[in-house]
């Protein structure tokens, strides 16, 4: 089975655009189809983001709403120990937590927009692509 991890913006994304590519891969890890690797870390970050009151402004949910999904998300998603560390995102260190969490759970791909992370292309045989870009890859 592919093994990915999402960065935190595939979340807002998701919610945000029920038709995006990002909804579209957390539809094919809710089916099965895929498996979602998270730390700690990245559940953080999650959470975080989409509990930004601008954010929230934005999808219309509230917070109970928010800890519901990230219930389901902790349900659905295989968690890594937070074991592997590493310094590649010199620039943007919090975007390490993202590789960090692909090696420690031998992840196929991370999706992501972020440029810190994309720029990289791959890190250590783990494939980053943008959503629409690995969605096409895995219909192949």
């Amino acid at each position: 089975m592919i093994r990915v991890v999402l960065d935190a913006n595939q979340f807002v994304s998701a919610l945000l655009k029920p038709s995006s590519h990002s909804a579209e891969i957390l539809s094919l890890v809710k089916k099965g189809k895929i498996k979602l690797l998270v730390s700690d870390a990245i559940i953080s970050e999650i959470k975080g983001v989409l509990l930004y009151p601008r954010i929230m402004k934005r999808h219309g949910r509230n917070r109970d709403y928010i800890e519901i999904f990230m219930e389901k998300l902790k349900k659905i998603a295989a968690f890594t120990e937070g074991e592997v560390h590493c310094d590649a995102v010199r620039d943007d260190p919090s975007d390490n937590k993202y590789l960090e969490c692909a090696l420690e759970g031998n992840a196929d791909f991370i999706i992501s927009g972020d440029h810190h992370l994309k720029d990289l292309q791959s890190f250590k045989g783990v494939t980053i692509l943008d959503p629409a870009t690995f969605l096409k890859q895995i219909k192949k």
